[in-house]
Parts: C-alpha cells; structure tokens; sequence
C-alpha cells in the first residue's frame, strides 16, 4: 500500500472512530445522592428508612399507580429540621429505552410532588428530560390518580419513552407514599 493510500485509509478510520465516539450513548451522573439530598433539604437531618414491603401493599401499589413493582425493597428519606417534619424523598432507578435514569423525588409530608430532580441519565442526551418538564409535576399527588402522557401529561418531543418512564415512576413513588410512607410515620 503506498504512502497516499496509507494516509487516506487512516484518516477515514480516525474520522470514523470520532464519529463512533461522538455519536456513542454518554452515561452521565448528574449528582451524587448525598449532595441532592443537601440541596433539596439544607440544613436537616436525613434520615434513610428501608421497608419490605408485603404483598397487600404491592398489590396496592400496582392498583393505584398501574405500574409494576420490580422489587418488594423500599428505601425512602425523611428529613426534619429542629423535630419539624419538612417532608420525604425517594431516588428511583428505572430503565427508560434501553438505559437507566434515576430521579430524586422530594414529597411533602401529605405526598405531594415539590420537586424531582434528575440525578442520572445513561440514554443518550437527546432523550434527556428537561428541569422545565419535570416541574409540571410539581403539586400532583395521589389524588391525581392517572397522569398519561399526552393529556395530563405533556410529552417530551423526541423522548417519548422518557416521558412515560418519568410518569410511571412518579405514579409509584406517590403510590408508595399513599400506601406505606403515610401509613407508617409518626407525626
């Protein structure tokens, strides 16, 4: 092979290792659990709660949020400041196509969605949920019982399995807190 024919051959493959490389899913975690939970309640004391749950409280979950429970394992977060109940948090990690994303769910003492945070996202960055997107949850609550995208949910151009995911997971996680968080604690 000649010295022309060497280089050209090369560089199509650097320019097609770079395309590869540009063009590959970025897994990207977007915050540590320790630094979210300092942003979403500063200056209070976290405390983390694990439940097992039992099989009538699955049902009840499955029922009320028409998602399925992968697991029977709960972990949640309480937070107080000087004894006051500020409210909970839960980190879900779910599958979104064919990746992971995790969110941070902040639920006030009655359950209802003050925030979520989007803690990782292993999809690739055009499927990536926006703040602004996630904040139209803010308020919703077990009293909302279905949020489907499309109608009470608004979709997520080019990211419709986000969308969904998002949801389905948020509809868990106040189903968890209807079902077992406000079953379980103390005032």
């Amino acid at each position: 092979m000649g010295g022309r024919t060497r280089r050209t051959v090369e560089t199509v493959l650097t320019a097609v290792l770079v395309l590869a490389a540009a063009s590959a899913p970025r897994a990207a975690v977007l915050m540590a659990q320790d630094e979210a939970l300092a942003l979403v309640f500063p200056e209070a004391q976290v405390e983390t709660r694990t439940v097992v749950l039992r099989d009538d409280q699955v049902a009840a979950v499955e029922v009320e949020s028409g998602v399925r429970m992968e697991s029977k394992l709960f972990r949640y977060f309480v937070a107080r400041r000087a004894g006051e109940l500020l409210g909970y948090a839960v980190i879900d990690t779910h599958v979104v196509r064919t990746m992971s994303e995790a969110l941070l769910v902040v639920l006030s003492p009655a359950g209802a969605i003050r925030r979520v945070l989007l803690l990782a996202f292993h999809e690739p960055p055009e499927y990536e949920p926006t703040t602004r997107w996630l904040e139209q949850f803010t308020g919703r609550d077990a009293s909302t019982r279905r949020w489907r995208v499309g109608r009470e949910v608004h979709g997520l151009t080019g990211a419709t399995l986000t969308a969904h995911a998002v949801a389905d997971a948020l509809r868990k996680i106040v189903a968890l807190h209807a079902t077992v968080i406000h079953r379980t604690q103390e005032p």
